[in-house]
């Protein structure tokens, strides 16, 4: 008798239906059997979730006792939530598949990470920048930075973006990396920030009656620190007078600089002035190789050759 024949023949008496219906069937003693590894593995990820919430709950009850800023708090609460994730679906992948060891669990991991940071290289490179402006915090929401062409009001500093106002009021959304990546000007690192005022008088003035002129000017101004040393320097010979830099300190903030700058440059005008000293427009001589006829009233006159100024 022809064994292997008479299989063949018992094989494709069998219906697709009762191929699908067997192998269905095979499925789901399977699943019947990994029940226990199923309902154990939803046991660990319930209590990695509770985990996590006490996590939090008792991080941010605590860091509320101290000074922690709240964008490192929210870093922080952050990483750890993530850790206990990690480990808790460790956990749970070994027990859903018991031929899983740490060892082929950390390698897949590896792998695994190798290929998501290739595919979201983007995501994670502002991801990470994120982290070291949270922890490292070279400013914070309610500073003034300039980065680049951005500049303005730092509303919050998140994981992956930082949000900035601008002082025209229009909101920009920056990835993080842009800001790790160029130099950050932080305006309002300090409560004082100094001004510097250029203004000028002519060469027929006295000098020291104007810089003491100058010097009281701007002592009186309001929104100029008293404690702070205020220096009224003679800087150059311009090219119709002779310059005079004004150095002060008044706060920091972009609105505070220049209703600062505004008046100092309102109480110097108006001190010069009270006191007759000439700030002087700029002149400019023109020289011509030839006389040179003007037409006044009507009527041709001729200049006289050397120079004309105005």
């Amino acid at each position: 008798m022809d064994f292997p024949l008479l299989a063949e023949a018992q094989v494709l008496e069998k219906s697709p239906s009762t191929i699908l219906t067997n192998s269905l069937s095979g499925i789901l003693k399977d699943a019947i059997a990994h029940l226990p590894n199923l309902a154990a593995g939803a046991a660990i990820l319930a209590v990695t979730w509770l985990v996590a919430f006490i996590y939090q709950k008792f991080f941010c009850k605590l860091t509320n006792r101290g000074n922690m800023r709240k964008s490192l708090e929210e870093l922080l609460v952050t990483l750890g939530k993530v850790a206990v994730w990690l480990i808790g679906t460790m956990i749970a992948a070994m027990i859903l598949f018991p031929g899983l060891t740490p060892s082929k669990a950390l390698g897949a991991a590896g792998l695994a990470s190798v290929a998501i940071g290739l595919a979201f290289k983007d995501i994670f490179q502002n991801f990470f920048a994120g982290i070291l402006l949270l922890w490292k915090f070279p400013f914070e929401p309610g500073d003034f930075i300039e980065c680049g062409e951005v500049k303005g009001k730092v509303v919050d500093t998140h994981l992956r973006l930082t949000t900035i106002r601008q002082t025209n009021g229009e909101l920009i959304v920056v990835p993080n990396a842009f800001l790790i990546g160029n130099p950050v000007n932080v305006l309002t690192s300090r409560d004082l920030r100094r001004i510097e005022v250029t203004t000028g008088v002519a060469y027929g003035e006295d000098v020291e009656e104007s810089l003491g002129v100058i010097r009281k000017a701007v002592e009186s101004c309001a929104l100029v620190d008293k404690e702070r040393d205020r220096k009224v320097l003679v800087a150059a010979f311009g090219a119709s007078s002779i310059d005079i830099d004004i150095l002060c300190w008044a706060d920091s903030s972009p609105m505070g600089q220049r209703e600062a700058r505004s008046e100092i440059v309102t109480a110097v005008k108006r001190a010069l002035d009270d006191a007759g000293i000439e700030i002087p427009f700029p002149y400019r001589t023109l020289t011509f190789p030839e006389p040179l006829k003007i037409e006044n009233a009507g009527h041709l006159e001729q200049a006289p050759s050397g120079s004309s100024g105005g």
